[in-house]
């Protein structure tokens, strides 16, 4: 389960940075959605009960 959450963390900060650099706004709502997405990920992970159900 870790090796899951630290690839998102990973591609979460990825994403970060290079929403730092992008300018596109088309390019930055993809990126935008791409987070809100690691987030619920993250938060559904985080959820407690969720390590017991492995």
């Amino acid at each position: 389960m870790s090796t899951v959450i630290e690839n998102l963390l990973l591609r979460k900060q990825k994403l970060v940075e290079q929403l730092d650099t992008t300018q596109s706004v088309e390019e930055r709502d993809k990126i935008e959605h791409q987070l809100e997405q690691i987030n619920t990920a993250l938060d559904f992970l985080d959820r407690p009960g969720s390590k017991q159900e492995r």
